[in-house]
């Protein structure tokens, strides 16, 4: 028996939903363990946790990475708003999975040229979206992404249930 299958393409990500009923992802659903161990330096003023624990049974989404582009395409050539862009471009693919921000358990980041003075940004950004649920996270520097006027692009790994 053939599954109808759908494809939903929202700024670089696709949701496969099949004819099996979908369960979206609640608050109740999922809980994520932080792990900041304490012979480790603790990387929460800087944004981010040590480890994240899924629950057993989770189901992991992958969110491509989302760069500062607005919904027109129009891209800032300031970092600052280039990151505020694309982590809510980051929120609006979860409210397309049903998920929240304390189920994303990895952020992957990459900043062009990177210094120091663009971690205050990324640090700030990041707790405001994310509270005291700080996924792990790591920040690539690289020459350039995939659009050249690009500064910044965020992937996260999500746990849905």
């Amino acid at each position: 028996m053939a599954r109808a299958i759908t494809h939903l393409l929202t700024g670089g990500l696709i949701v496969m939903a099949t004819a099996i009923p979908a369960r979206t992802a609640n608050a109740q659903d999922v809980k994520l363990t932080i792990v900041n161990p304490q012979g480790l330096h603790d990387p929460t003023p800087n944004g981010y946790s040590t480890a994240v624990i899924a629950p057993s049974g989770g189901r992991v989404a992958y969110i491509s990475g989302q760069g500062g582009q607005d919904s027109t395409g129009a891209l800032s050539p300031d970092f600052a708003a280039q990151v505020e862009q694309a982590y809510a471009n980051l929120g609006t693919a979860l409210e397309a999975l049903g998920a929240k921000p304390d189920q994303v358990a990895k952020l992957t980041v990459f900043v062009v040229d990177h210094d120091m003075s663009k971690l205050g940004v990324l640090t700030e950004t990041v707790k405001k979206m994310f509270g005291d649920a700080l996924p792990a996270q790591t920040l690539v520097p690289v020459p350039k992404l995939a659009i050249d006027p690009m500064l910044f692009e965020v992937e996260a790994v999500v746990v849905l249930q």
